[in-house]
């Protein structure tokens, strides 16, 4: 009794399965899927997303860009002020007027800084021509270059500016920067970056000695508070070389300095 009564129970839910069945009308179901769109929309009109449409693409159209790498206090072993460095430009993707600027304040005076003002094309993949003028500001009389240089990134992500000056009276002058950034975590980056400054002839009027002048380089660590917005600290280093060091040294300042800095990165 107990196995015929398992059996019942186990027919029973199917058997009422099949009974709701017979009373389905099929012709309907059939009828619904043969009516729904072909392209299962059912009449809903297609929408995109904004700025993936390809006629909303230009890469003409021009854009903008200011980036201060660098706006900081620093105390060194010889003295202490204020510095900055930065860049911004203006264009496509293929030309751009492209401004640069760095410089130092100690004291309550502008001790050294040039301002730089280029036309920027592509040559290649991440690489860009530069030609345009230098400005030189600070102590000493103000000197005015021609400028012709490179900048782009080389291969394992070293950011790379090179460039040549010509000025009056045949002074000429050369300028190498390497750049690197480092990803500690997401919002965690360590920048290293080296600058070596040449000239081919002196000029005692603003400090400056035949050969290669002067060698920098610095290492700072910030975070990111948002992208556009980073405070930092770091350590940073100057040597002073050839006819540059003597003259350095004629006036009781040093070769070779190291500062402490810190300051804020930010970029629009």
């Amino acid at each position: 009794m107990r196995r015929v009564a398992a059996v019942l129970l186990g027919v029973a839910p199917a058997f009422a399965f099949a009974q709701s069945m017979e009373g389905m009308d099929h012709s309907t179901m059939h009828h619904d899927t043969e009516t729904r769109s072909a392209d299962w929309s059912d009449g809903v009109a297609p929408s995109s997303m904004h700025g993936m449409d390809m006629m909303d693409m230009d890469d003409t159209a021009p854009t903008g860009m200011l980036l201060l790498d660098r706006l900081e206090a620093f105390a060194g072993q010889g003295d202490h002020g204020q510095s900055w460095e930065g860049e911004g430009w203006y264009g496509n993707d293929t030309d751009k007027l492209w401004l640069r600027s760095e410089g130092e304040r100690t004291g309550a005076r502008l001790h050294d800084g040039d301002v730089q003002l280029f036309w920027s094309r592509a040559v290649a993949a991440f690489w860009d021509a530069q030609v345009g003028v230098r400005r030189d500001i600070g102590e000493g009389p103000g000197r005015t270059w021609l400028a012709v240089g490179v900048q782009g990134l080389a291969p394992y992500w070293f950011e790379v500016e090179a460039t040549a000056y010509a000025g009056e009276s045949g002074r000429t002058a050369a300028r190498i920067r390497l750049e690197y950034e480092l990803l500690l975590t997401q919002r965690l980056v360590l920048q290293p970056e080296v600058e070596i400054n040449a000239y081919g002839k002196a000029d005692p009027l603003r400090d400056i000695g035949a050969g290669v002048s002067r060698l920098a380089g610095g290492l700072r660590l910030r975070y990111e508070v948002r992208r556009s917005v980073a405070p930092y600290v770091g350590v940073a280093w100057e040597h002073l070389t050839a006819g540059t060091a003597s003259l350095a040294r004629r006036d009781g300042r040093r070769v070779t300095d190291r500062r402490w800095v810190a300051g804020i990165r930010i970029w629009l």
